[in-house]
C-alpha cells in the first residue's frame, strides 16, 4: 500500500466511526431511513448556498446543506406529531419533495455552471488524496480526513456529555419526561448529529455509502447487543471491518470503493445473523 491508499482507507474508517454513533440511535429508534432522506433532501440547501455565494467550495455549501438537513428532520417530526402522519410516510414525502425541488433548482438556476446532482450528492473516495490541507510546507492531510476526524471528535464529545439524555429518550421517553429530561431536545440533538454526519461525509464517500454506514453496522450490532455502550462499540468495529474489507475487495476487483464498502456492510450484517443463529441455544 502506498500513502494514497492509506489516506483513502483512513478516511473510510473515519466516516464509518462518525456514522456509527448516530446510526446506533437511529436503528434503536427505528429511524434508519432518516439518513437516506437527509442525504438526498439537502440538495435545495446546497443550491441556495451556491446561488448566494457563487462558489462550489464545499465549506461554503456545508452550512446550506446542514440547514437543509435540520429542516428535513424538523419537518418529518412536525408531520408525525402535528398531522399524525406515519413515520415512513413522512420520511417518503419530505425526501421525495425536497429532492425533486433540488433537481428543479439545479436545472433552472445553475444550467450555465458545472453544478449537478451527481457532483453535489455523490462523492468519490478515490479522490481524497488529491484534495489536501497544508498545515505547513511539509505537513499536510487530506481535507476530507481532517474534516471527518474533527467531526468524530465532536460526535464523541456529544455522546459522552449527552449519554444520559440520549439513552433515556431512546429507551424510555415516558420516564425521561417524568424526571424532567427533554425528549424533544435530545431528538433534535440526534437529528443534528445525523445531519452533520450525512452532509460532511457524502462529499467524500457518496450518499449511498453514508446511508449504508449509518444503518448496516448498527443493525449488525443490534443482533448482539447487551448494553448501549457495547452496541455502539460493536457498530464502530463492524463499520471499520466493512471499510477495510470493502477497500481491499475494490482493489482486487478494480471496482468502486464506496460500492464495495456498502456491499460489505450488508455482508457483515448477514454474517452477524448467521452467527447469532448458530450460537442460539437449541
Amino acid at each position: 500500500m502506498n500513502l494514497n491508499d492509506i489516506w483513502i482507507l483512513l478516511t473510510a474508517i473515519a466516516v464509518a466511526l462518525v456514522c456509527a454513533i448516530p446510526g446506533t440511535f437511529l436503528v434503536l429508534r427505528r429511524m434508519s431511513m432518516v439518513g437516506d432522506a437527509i442525504s438526498h433532501a439537502v440538495l435545495p440547501g446546497i443550491v441556495i448556498a451556491f446561488m448566494i455565494s457563487g462558489s462550489r467550495n464545499s465549506m461554503v455549501m456545508l452550512p446550506g446543506a446542514a440547514a437543509a438537513g435540520m429542516f428535513v428532520a424538523m419537518t418529518i417530526e412536525w408531520l408525525q406529531k402535528k398531522l399524525k402522519v406515519r413515520n415512513d410516510a413522512a420520511i417518503g414525502l419530505v425526501y421525495t419533495l425536497l429532492f425533486a425541488v433540488g433537481v428543479i433548482m439545479v436545472s433552472a438556476f445553475t444550467a450555465q455552471t458545472d453544478l449537478d446532482q451527481d457532483c453535489v450528492l455523490y462523492g468519490e473516495i478515490a479522490y481524497v488524496p488529491f484534495d489536501l490541507f497544508f498545515i505547513s510546507d511539509e505537513v499536510f492531510l487530506p481535507r476530507q480526513l481532517l474534516i471527518s476526524s474533527t467531526l468524530l471528535i465532536l460526535m464523541l464529545f456529544v455522546l459522552v456529555r449527552g449519554y444520559r439524555g440520549l439513552y433515556l429518550s431512546t429507551f424510555d421517553p415516558g420516564y425521561a419526561m417524568s424526571i424532567g429530561v427533554s425528549v424533544a431536545f435530545w431528538h433534535y440533538v440526534l437529528m443534528g448529529m445525523v445531519s452533520l454526519a450525512t452532509v460532511v461525509s457524502f462529499e467524500s464517500v457518496g450518499a449511498i455509502l453514508v446511508v449504508a454506514l449509518l444503518s448496516g453496522p448498527a443493525a449488525s450490532a443490534e443482533k448482539k447487543k447487551k448494553s448501549l455502550k457495547r452496541m455502539i462499540l460493536l457498530a464502530a468495529l463492524f463499520g471499520i471491518a466493512a471499510a477495510i474489507l470493502g477497500y481491499f475487495i475494490a482493489m482486487w476487483l478494480n471496482a468502486s470503493i464506496a460500492g464495495s464498502i456498502a456491499m460489505c456492510t450488508g455482508v457483515v450484517y448477514f454474517l452477524s445473523l448467521l452467527v447469532k443463529k448458530l450460537l442460539k441455544p437449541a
